[in-house]
């Protein structure tokens, strides 16, 4: 073979060659890497309102867990509402964090993002958006720590076609069981928000100065009437009913909180911050706690006149000995950060409470309506100040059976959104 010939045999084979490996680098003479995969991506229903710490806590902590278990994703989220200076709080600790609000946003996100997780709350409150999902995008989905209360068919078809249902109590779980609910993946799921981390120190630091209160020297104590007054904080309908019950129940919910902090002050050295999850409670610690105390004891009382944010409300709760009293989300941001906390409840309320007693913390639930459990209220909030060591290793073995099942949550979300995209 001539020269001539085999240098043209030789550049043809290069090329085929070439051809064959479409990753070559001509430029560079080498074989280039494989393209890499785009990042999985998460759109996250969840932000429901924001006149209660507890639903706003709801997203920081599931934003908080994929984060931790899941940082190769690329998350979205989907609200209800993020005003109030949510969003701002939002964007301080997530600063990643695409927020999908308007119409061609979230058009625009049926389109690009993998997996719709709807994140924790009293029920399927995305619901709507759901079924949107599934019926412009045949995308999958799964459901975060919800409570369910009623079943009817529109409910099962939501839990059955979700590639997983986490029930953040297991009387949810059992429920759902019980009306034949078919998903493949059911089991109990801690609500997200025992993961919040949020803070705002120089703001707590701030209130606790200014009202001279000690850090490790208090207890705090969260009023509520049966039902929330809506009517009072958001633009909704006076309701009588629930305004009825609400005063027919109000000095026998409150009674009993108030010989627990008259104990406090009498038995110990600590004092007690009353303080609101949500925009209503100011006003019923005011007039069915701090007004009605005894006049020895209400000098060691502080009375919060102001609604807070989640960030600063968990920095306080953080530089206090636990907290008590008859609401859900303050004390699952305690149990997450390992601050005893004692969770009063009544049949007005979904069975959220229960979780309580799937994490070891049965000792800690009361049921308002029931007269025994209500008789050994007092003496558990005195003992928990009396001994806060033994308090804050029992807050830390919840948090630690909370941690590993969420975990597990994340670990499964990642098997299946890697499975379908």
């Amino acid at each position: 073979m001539q020269r001539r010939d085999f240098l043209k045999d030789l550049a043809a084979l290069g090329t085929a060659c070439t051809l064959a490996r479409p990753d070559r680098n001509l430029a560079a003479g080498a074989w280039a890497a494989p393209a890499k995969k785009s990042r999985p991506k998460i759109l996250l229903r969840s932000s429901w309102q924001t006149v209660n710490i507890g639903d706003i806590a709801h997203t920081p902590g599931v934003l908080h867990l994929l984060e931790q278990h899941y940082p190769e994703a690329e998350v979205g989220l989907w609200p209800s509402s993020v005003k109030d200076g949510v969003h701002e709080l939002l964007m301080a600790r997530f600063p990643q964090l695409k927020i999908v609000q308007s119409r061609d946003e979230i058009t625009a996100a049926l389109t690009d993002y993998d997996f719709l997780l709807h994140g924790s709350g009293p029920s399927i409150v995305g619901a709507k958006e759901i079924d949107r999902w599934v019926n412009e995008t045949q995308k999958p989905y799964g459901i975060f720590g919800v409570t369910l209360g009623t079943f009817d068919e529109a409910t099962l078809k939501r839990v059955n076609n979700a590639r997983f249902t986490y029930f953040r109590d297991p009387v949810s779980l059992d429920r759902a069981r019980a009306n034949g609910a078919t998903c493949p993946i059911m089991d109990f799921g801690p609500d997200g928000a025992f993961a919040v981390d949020l803070a705002n120190q120089p703001a707590a630091d701030a209130f606790l100065t200014a009202r001279e209160l000690t850090p490790g020297e208090f207890i705090c104590c969260i009023p509520r009437l049966r039902y929330t007054p809506y009517w009072l904080i958001k633009n909704q309908p006076f309701d009588e009913k629930k305004h009825a019950r609400n005063e027919s129940m109000a000095e026998h919910d409150h009674a009993p909180l108030r010989d627990a902090i008259t104990q406090v002050v009498r038995q110990t050295r600590a004092k007690v911050l009353l303080c609101p999850e949500d925009r209503s409670q100011m006003k019923v610690g005011k007039e069915l706690i701090f007004d009605k105390l005894p006049e020895d004891v209400r000098p060691r009382v502080v009375w919060r006149e102001n609604y807070w944010l989640t960030d600063e409300a968990l920095s306080v709760y953080r530089q206090s000995l636990g907290l008590f009293g008859l609401e859900m989300h303050s004390p699952i941001m305690c149990i997450g950060n390992r601050i005893p906390a004692l969770v009063g409840r009544f049949e007005e309320q979904t069975s959220k409470g229960m979780m309580w007693n799937a994490i070891g913390l049965q000792d800690w639930l009361f049921d308002f309506d029931q007269p025994a459990q209500l008789a050994r209220l007092s003496e558990t909030v005195v003992s928990l100040v009396k001994d806060p060591q033994a308090a804050q290793e029992k807050a830390a073995q919840a948090r630690k059976l909370v941690a590993a099942k969420q975990q597990v949550m994340v670990e499964k979300l990642k098997t299946i959104v890697a499975a379908s995209t």
